[in-house]
């Protein structure tokens, strides 16, 4: 919902007052894979709506190469869906953010989750190396229950895969959706001309790109990054901002990267690209540095806590001494009142 944390009793409101407006599916994610962060959003969804509580892995690495030693293999997968349906989830979202699951890796990914946990399975994923029409291809393959896909004029690269044509291509299959192509046509056409007003917040792709399987950014926050870098003067930088983000996450233990996390590792980014840093005077001139707000509340826990915990090095570099929280971030804020914020408004 936000870039921050917020008091256990907004986020218990925010929940009952979208279900009375009519929300009734909610996706529930932690930006670190954080179970702890997730458990109480999940209770008040089951307890106070009649609604879903679609608990959600977001999904980093390669599951199908991982690297030795990385903590994002099958079991790491198969292991947090196991504890999600035991917190009550009614459904599991598999959040690709960055697209990164390629189509091998869903092919042995989605049947591995679906036996390891008894409830459905929603693969959400973005699209900005062109490859991931053919993950969810493999992934209806292996009976996927739901996909996210998007307009044809509004899919692709940052955004999700071309709803039009996968409709088109799903024509005959055994597990087609019928729907009215001629008219979903016509809306396409409608929103590639209303785009067009857009251009100026585009992310600049032309084409699908294999570097997002080295800097892994999430397709919603590669779209800000370049109006980010105009805004300070880095335009002329992008290519280096891509470079250090990459370098940022190996700094930070391979964090899980979407939003809140994912804008620090921006933050982050910015900042080296900004004063001419790179991985290693970063490490050498810690201890010195002024490391942007948004950091240091990462480290401080306020977002959550990462399996295994933060790198000790570069912790005490940007905690200079602080005591990092070891709950969840909501528990420790104070609650608001909201009768005496209601009357301010007044």
């Amino acid at each position: 919902v936000g870039y921050k944390a917020y008091p256990d009793n907004v986020i218990e409101r925010f929940i009952e007052k979208s279900w009375e407006n009519g929300i009734d599916v909610f996706r529930i994610f932690d930006s670190l894979n954080w179970i702890e962060g997730m458990k109480r959003s999940i209770q008040v969804v089951r307890e106070r709506t009649g609604g879903i509580a679609e608990a959600t892995i977001c999904y980093t690495g390669d599951v199908l190469n991982p690297d030795p030693g990385n903590r994002y293999n099958l079991q790491y997968y198969l292991d947090m869906a196991r504890r999600l349906e035991d917190e009550g989830a009614h459904m599991l979202a598999l959040k690709d953010m960055a697209g990164l699951l390629k189509p091998y890796a869903a092919e042995m990914l989605i049947p591995a989750l679906r036996a390891a946990v008894d409830i459905p399975i929603h693969l959400h994923t973005h699209d900005t190396s062109s490859m991931q029409s053919a993950t969810l291809l493999k992934a209806i393959e292996a009976d996927v229950d739901v996909i996210d896909v998007c307009l044809s004029s509004m899919s692709g690269l940052t955004s999700q895969v071309n709803m039009n044509s996968l409709i088109a291509v799903m024509q005959g299959h055994p597990r087609e959706q019928v729907f009215d192509l001629d008219s979903l046509n016509d809306y396409a056409n409608y929103w590639e001309a209303v785009r067009e007003y857009y251009y100026p917040f585009e992310s600049g792709l032309k084409a699908g790109t294999a570097e997002v399987y080295e800097h892994e950014i999430p397709g919603g926050q590669y779209s800000n990054l370049r109006p980010q870098a105009i805004a300070l003067g880095l335009e002329h930088r992008f290519e280096q901002i891509k470079k250090n983000y990459a370098a940022v996450n190996r700094m930070f233990g391979d964090i899980v990267k979407v939003t809140p996390s994912s804008k620090v590792v921006g933050d982050m980014a910015m900042f080296m690209t900004a004063n001419g840093l790179d991985e290693n005077d970063v490490m050498d001139q810690g201890d010195s540095l002024a490391f942007p707000d948004s950091v240091v509340d990462l480290f401080s826990g306020k977002l959550g806590q990462t399996d295994g915990g933060f790198p000790s090095g570069i912790a005490k570099m940007v905690l200079k001494g602080k005591k990092p929280l070891t709950g969840p971030p909501g528990a420790a804020l104070d609650p608001i009142d909201f009768e005496t914020g209601f009357n301010a408004f007044k």
